[in-house]
């Protein structure tokens, strides 16, 4: 098996497990589910919906589904520092995460 193909089996593995993963998180709880994987309601409602076939489908995608939500310095180092009180910068990550916009679909 080459690098190209490995590396394809671990973006249809990382589809699959975050599909599942989100599947669970808002069938238990939706409000929460949305604000930790930063989606919109829309977006939430198709996600939590969609059959085994259909998710099976969409974790085949050669394009990785998920993405990598600390996207500036601040949200970053927020939560890769060390810090004296670890308690308050996870919550000041969760505030700067609640203050971007949820995804919408196109």
């Amino acid at each position: 098996m080459d690098r190209s193909s490995e590396t394809l089996d671990s973006i249809r593995e990382i589809n699959l497990s975050y599909i599942v993963l989100a599947q669970r998180m808002l069938r238990e709880d939706k409000a929460v589910g949305m604000f930790r994987l930063g989606l919109s309601s829309e977006l939430a409602d198709i996600l939590a919906g969609l059959s085994l076939a259909q998710i099976v489908k969409l974790a085949s995608s050669d394009q990785l589904l998920c993405f990598f939500r600390f996207n500036d310095h601040t949200m970053l180092s927020a939560l890769t520092h060390t810090s004296r009180n670890a308690e308050v910068a996870s919550t000041h990550a969760a505030i700067l995460l609640a203050g971007q916009p949820a995804e919408q679909f196109a």
